[in-house]
């Protein structure tokens, strides 16, 4: 079995490819507009572009110019970006580039959409953290960019909160197919969608649920993560019972439903982000992204921008194609990056007749009695590979299933889970570490996964009495398990193709197994071959979880520190992570389990929410800044244009050396050596006068130099420059290596870190 496809369908962000839409004769483009170029004549941007429209000269006019014009303009757009998109034939374009305030235009894309414990595991529980700090994200204003909600979900409902909305928000609950007014309240108090996109892609498509509430379950998912109220006995089928709630759980919701079952296109999602800016929102989180796109076309870059520029700030999924180099997307320098690992908990326990208990995993949805049975170890039906093999077994044992006994090249635990899975077998044992099965809800057997180093125990005990035998117990759960977090085999990993002077991801939040709120119309589990469950709590795998876990920090640290630009948020996230698992060891990567995880799979390490709250340091940037870099990039005017939608920025001091909170340098491969020099500058944002002192870790085959290696500072908000020098030559057969400056501040509490990785260009 191809297990890279495998992959791909089992985990929770799916793989579509990436093509652009037309019909016969016509095409869905994205126009970007000069604003400055805006003629008085109109009375609003929406009159020109309508009029623009209407001067396009085509075969295919319509009698009535009016009627054309509805049927050609899709969206204008006048915060995330500046423009409009329609309709519009090869000749029309080439019409439209003539006119005056034309920018650029491209074809719409597609985009690959990639708790009741994981607050606990980011400490946010603890008395004097920041959950209590920020009042829980009272009166925040979390934007979600997905597929939607399920407003009856009691994670939305508003017990507790705060009975008022925010004088600063705009937004509405906009009327649909099942979905009215009245299904928002205090906690969900926004939810719109938008779907021309899809339909002008596919006239003749029906949309299956044509308003803001959620068919697919991804929304509901993120959504309730992000800020999902508190409930009471939450579990998947008494797996992960508790108390659920989001990481802001008093924070407010507002949905924008651009991700339909027919379709995900760029220009819905340009309207969606477009929208929840004039809304008013604090927060947007947006677990998807654009693959093989420049910055000046990705529709996520361009809104971010805009967004960034009014104090939100943006937190997006790194995507699910890890874990290979190079396969990340939003690697866009103003906004958030989020790469996903595992967390510390487990389920299912296997006992052996001796007494002796292997925590395992399993999440097969019920109960089921499997109790002091036979277990079956030997080489004829152990491989697991036929159901007429194991047909011929009696059905009241437990078969122990080993990979390793297999000829077959072709088979693997999944071959075996769906082999005994068809012979109704009372019970299974399987012996996998591959981090592709415990990341999805596979096991639909009453069966369970056990590691490799346990296995070994389990087959001598099978093989050294006459009469082995074996319980399963489900529904237990198992908190503290060691080592955690790891990086997630899935998460995609940096650089960026077009930007890799910035190191992405940013940090890693937990993404693997994230129980959180689900549809009641799709199933969740399955028994057996054909009975489906369905679930008001389900557990997702993907960067799509672990983003709505930073947004949610996010919304916390917006309540808490309003004052602090996009910037400043985004770098006490980065300086404050821990780049350690739960065994004071560094985080492993599940993608290459003998190495130490790379800042390329988790960035600077996984988030902590209560050291973000007090960094003592924080790297800060302009809008300016950003366009300095982009010069940097020799990006033309009009491609600086389309992000920007201003001429008030210029290019004076172009510079691909951004004031960010990490470092990357890359060198050739045919030099296998450099010498980079970075400056950054740093604000304290402390409690007063402080020295901070430099520690270096050299990258393997580097020396790295900093200078001043010692920070004084004065008072609040005070700045300071310093240099960090990077000479390397390359190590034995090091492809990436990597180290980190600290500044540590004397007597203080306060130490800042900062990922330095060296790379080969050619990585990407």
């Amino acid at each position: 079995m191809d297990l890279k496809f495998l992959f791909s369908t089992l985990l929770i962000t799916p793989f579509f490819l990436i093509t652009f839409h037309s019909n016969a004769e016509t095409s869905t483009y994205i126009i970007h507009m000069n604003k400055s170029l805006f003629p008085q004549i109109f009375m609003t941007h929406n009159d020109w572009f309508k009029s623009t429209i209407h001067s396009l000269k085509s075969k295919t006019l319509l009698d009535d110019p009016d009627q054309h014009a509805q049927k050609k303009l899709l969206y204008t757009y006048d915060n995330a970006m500046y423009g409009f998109s329609a309709l519009l034939t090869s000749n029309e374009l080439e019409t439209l580039k003539n006119i005056d305030g034309f920018v650029a235009a491209y074809q719409d894309r597609t985009a690959t959409i990639d708790t009741t414990h994981t607050f606990e595991f980011l400490s946010l529980d603890s008395p004097n953290g920041l959950w209590h700090a920020s009042n829980f994200g009272d009166d925040i204003v979390v934007g979600v960019i997905d597929s939607g909600v399920w407003p009856e979900s009691q994670s939305f409902k508003d017990d507790g909160m705060t009975k008022k909305i925010p004088n600063k928000w705009k937004g509405t609950c906009q009327i649909g197919q099942e979905f009215n007014a009245s299904m928002c309240n205090f906690k969900l108090i926004g939810a719109r969608y938008f779907n021309k996109g899809v339909i002008a892609s596919n006239p003749n498509v029906t949309i299956s649920m044509n308003s803001a509430r959620d068919n697919i379950g991804h929304g509901t998912h993120t959504s309730s993560t992000v800020a999902g109220n508190y409930v009471n006995g939450a579990s998947y089928f008494g797996y992960a019972k508790g108390i659920a709630r989001g990481i802001a759980p008093k924070a407010k919701i507002a949905m924008y439903k651009v991700i339909w079952q027919e379709g995900r296109f760029a220009s819905d999602v340009l309207a969606g982000m477009d929208q929840a800016i004039i809304d008013g929102v604090d927060v947007i989180s947006i677990s998807m992204g654009f693959d093989d796109t420049p910055l000046f076309e990705d529709p996520i870059a361009i809104a971010s921008f805009a967004a960034m520029e009014k104090g939100i700030v943006v937190s997006s999924s790194a995507g699910n194609a890890g874990p290979q180099l190079g396969t990340l997307h939003n690697g866009i320098p103003w906004l958030i990056t989020a790469a996903a690992g595992t967390i510390d908990r487990t389920f299912g326990t296997l006992v052996l007749g001796n007494g002796q208990n292997i925590i395992g995993w399993t999440l097969f949805p019920a109960n089921a009695i499997v109790e002091n049975l036979p277990l079956v170890y030997n080489n004829t039906v152990s491989s697991c590979n036929s159901v007429e093999l194991l047909s011929q077994l009696n059905k009241q044992v437990i078969i122990l299933c080993d990979e390793s006994m297999s000829n077959s090249n072709t088979n693997s635990v999944f071959e075996q889970i769906r082999v005994v899975a068809a012979t109704s077998m009372f019970g299974a044992v399987f012996i996998s570490d591959n981090p592709g099965l415990i990341d999805t809800r596979l096991l639909y057997s009453p069966s369970i996964v056990i590691k490799p180093k346990d296995a070994e125990y389990v087959i001598n005990y099978a093989k050294s009495i006459k009469n082995p035998t074996a319980s399963i117990k489900f529904q237990q759960t198992f908190v503290g398990t060691k080592p955690a977090p790891a990086a997630a085999h899935y998460s995609s990993r940096g650089p960026s193709h077009y930007f890799p002077w910035i190191l992405k991801p940013d940090i890693m939040a937990p993404g693997s197994r994230v129980l959180a709120a689900y549809i009641p119309t799709r199933p969740s589990a399955r028994i057996g071959t054909n009975v489906y469950l369905s679930s008001d709590y389900t557990f997702m795998s993907g960067t799509s979880m672990s983003c709505p876990h930073v947004s949610g920090v996010v919304a916390l640290l917006k309540s808490a520190h309003p004052q602090w630009s996009v910037a400043a948020i985004r770098s006490s996230l980065i300086t404050t992570a821990s780049p350690l698992d739960n065994t004071q060891n560094p985080i492993r990567d599940n993608g290459y389990p003998s190495q130490y995880a790379s800042p390329l799979a988790i960035g600077a390490g996984e988030i902590d929410p209560n050291r973000a709250m007090n960094p003592g340091l924080i790297y800060d940037a302009t809008p300016q800044d950003y366009v300095n870099f982009l010069c940097g990039l020799k990006f033309t005017k009009n491609q600086i244009l389309t992000i920007t939608r201003s001429n008030s920025y210029d290019c004076e001091n172009p510079s691909l050396d951004l004031n960010y909170p990490s470092f990357i340098a890359l060198y050739s491969n045919k030099t296998r050596s450099m010498v980079h020099k970075f400056k950054r500058t740093v604000t304290n944002v402390g409690d007063g006068s402080a020295t901070y002192r430099a520690k270096l870790t050299y990258p393997k085959g580097s020396v790295v130099k900093v200078s001043p290696d010692i920070l004084n500072f004065s008072y609040i908000n005070e700045k300071r420059s310093y240099y960090i020098n990077i000479k390397y030559v390359m190590y034995k057969n090091e492809n990436v290596s990597f180290g980190d400056l600290v500044w540590i501040e004397d007597g203080g509490t306060h130490t800042v870190r900062s990922p330095i990785v060296i790379a080969p260009s050619g990585i990407i």
